[in-house]
């Protein structure tokens, strides 16, 4: 379900694409047109199939209380929207179930590329044939990370958003390539066998990681604050610490 909402809302980035005129939010982040339409789309089609979660989007967060709910829905109409504006491709819709403070199911589709994650149980993808297709069962491949190559481990970071720790993080370990990339892709990349870890010591969001965590859980793989342990969801403020997202590599630090 998740997967087709996401289709759903990319549709609708894609649609105002052409558009692009951003304004600012108080905390200085952009906001665009493209993410107003995708949340109204995920929040309609949310309450349509699941009225009795409550869901939290990076949209409409300001009127949302802290969480206290054992079981709800996070969600990120457009990551990556600085992305978007620059005309990259980088950018992604983010859904993610949360219970026990713990993203369980998620989904992160990338418009721009035609490409859906999935996580649960297990962890798939799959290319959709045209801007108009529906997710199908059929076409959804699995995924898994992969054990780190010998030469050393493969990096994904941020390209909006590398900052001065994570830089340090880096240098600190046998790194055999720096991969940029934007939004929740990067959690996406290892967990389809394609990079290592992402390190990420500056701010994030719950509604940037969870959808990505989910996916890359469910792939083998795992998110870790810097103490090792799990990623937690559900804060009052919403906001992340600094954490690893690792593939087979974990507790290699």
């Amino acid at each position: 379900m998740f997967g087709e909402i996401a289709v759903h809302a990319g549709r609708a980035i894609m649609k105002t694409r052409d558009a692009v005129k951003p304004r600012y939010k108080s905390d200085g982040s952009p906001v665009t047109a493209a993410d107003l339409a995708a949340d109204e789309i995920i929040r309609r089609e949310l309450a349509q199939h699941l009225p009795d979660i409550a869901v939290v989007t990076e949209e409409s967060c300001t009127r949302a209380a802290a969480v206290k709910a054992d079981r709800f829905i996070l969600v990120d109409p457009l990551d990556g929207t600085r992305e978007f504006i620059r005309g990259s491709t980088e950018f992604t819709v983010n859904i993610a179930l949360i219970e026990q403070g713990t993203p369980v199911a998620g989904a992160v589709h990338a418009p721009a590329l035609g490409t859906l994650y999935v996580g649960g149980k297990t962890a798939h993808c799959c290319r959709l044939a045209s801007d108009d297709a529906e997710p199908q069962a059929s076409e959804m491949r699995p995924i898994g990370v992969r054990p780190p190559p010998p030469e050393g481990w493969h990096v994904v970071i941020s390209r909006s958003h590398l900052d001065p720790a994570t830089k340090a993080w880096i240098e600190r370990h046998r790194i055999a390539e720096r991969r940029p990339a934007g939004s929740s892709l990067k959690f996406c990349l290892i967990a389809a066998g394609e990079a290592d870890v992402y390190p990420r010591l500056g701010p994030t969001m719950e509604w940037d990681t969870a959808a990505g965590q989910a996916v890359l859980t469910a792939a083998g793989g795992s998110v870790q604050d810097l103490d090792g342990r799990p990623l937690r969801y559900g804060k009052p403020d919403f906001r992340n610490g600094n954490f690893v997202a690792w593939g087979k590599a974990a507790g290699a630090a």
